[in-house]
């Protein structure tokens, strides 16, 4: 991975939100020589127009309100972070966590941190990027499976069928439809609450009618 993590430093977009000074023009001119596509913003602007694999961000408490509404934009795809900070205070710091950046740059920059830290970021945003589908997968297949468990406790039900019978029965019908196991599930789960379905007083004796019924027997 890490191979192919330093192929890919050549023409990655980067995004640099620094106001205009030596270390701007020395953080573009590092990550020129990488052969990085680079832009600068500042003020910090409210959202990314366009694609962005990397944002260096000057972080300060200043500009805290702005990172934060330029993070809020971020959509399911967010750009690796690396906070750039003049000092190491614990306030600066606890800025620094609070933002997600996987890794920080300290002023003055230097070639060698800047190439470290680039690498380092890139791999921990891929690495989080495959958790997260690994996530998002297992949730879609836990998902599915509670659906077809409810599925089955419904035909297991109405139908009489023990859990293997009904199990098959699902698993036929998405072969003979050419659908998911979890798409007849859920066409099963809707057509039962569609049928359990009883409006409010629907079957139910009106209960002044019956207290009237007592009254005349008495």
């Amino acid at each position: 991975m890490s191979s192919s993590i330093l192929n890919q430093l050549r023409g990655l977009k980067v995004c640099v939100v620094h106001r205009p000074d030596r270390e701007r023009d020395s953080l573009i001119q590092h990550l020129n020589r990488i052969g990085c596509e680079v832009r600068v913003a500042w003020p910090p602007p409210d959202s990314l127009d366009q694609a962005v694999d990397v944002l260096f961000f000057a972080m300060s408490h200043e500009e805290r309100h702005r990172f934060l509404k330029l993070r809020r934009s971020w959509g399911a795809n967010p750009p690796t972070l690396l906070a750039l900070v003049d000092y190491e205070d614990p306030s600066t710091l606890q800025l620094v966590l609070e933002s997600g950046a996987v890794a920080s740059v300290g002023k003055p920059i230097r070639p060698f941190g800047l190439l470290s830290n680039l690498v380092i970021a890139r791999a921990i945003w891929q690495q989080q990027r495959e958790a997260e589908a690994k996530n998002t997968k297992l949730e879609k297949r836990l998902a599915g499976i509670r659906k077809i468990n409810k599925a089955k406790a419904i035909l297991m039900k109405n139908q009489g069928l023990i859990e293997e019978e009904a199990y098959e029965s699902i698993r036929a019908q998405a072969m003979s439809k050419r659908v998911s196991m979890d798409e007849i599930a859920m066409a099963i789960i809707n057509a039962n609450e569609l049928l359990s379905y009883r409006p409010k007083g629907v079957g139910k004796a009106p209960a002044p009618q019956a207290a009237r019924g007592r009254r005349d027997d008495a």
